[in-house]
């Protein structure tokens, strides 16, 4: 488990990537590099407020043992709706 004070999510992914996502430490913060694919549904998560989980590694590997998940850890009452 990783905390960070920002999170990118940088969709520069090509779906020929022998990746299925990649993600690195930049300063105090993460950087995960994904597909439009993944970006696009990552964003339909974000909006319904829906837990999203990012498989990072290889696409040929046996096991994948690292993701990158976005938790809904509470719910808010009162959305800024602007």
């Amino acid at each position: 488990v990783t905390g960070a004070s920002f999170v990118v999510f940088n969709a520069v992914l090509k779906p020929t990537s022998a990746y299925l996502a990649k993600f690195s430490i930049v300063e105090d913060g993460i950087m995960v590099q994904i597909t439009a694919e993944t970006m696009e549904r990552l964003r339909h998560a974000l909006t319904h407020k829906k837990d999203f989980k990012i498989p990072c590694g290889r696409k040929e590997a046996e096991y994948l043992t690292e993701y990158v998940e976005v938790v809904w850890v509470y719910e808010d009452e009162k959305p800024n709706i602007g």
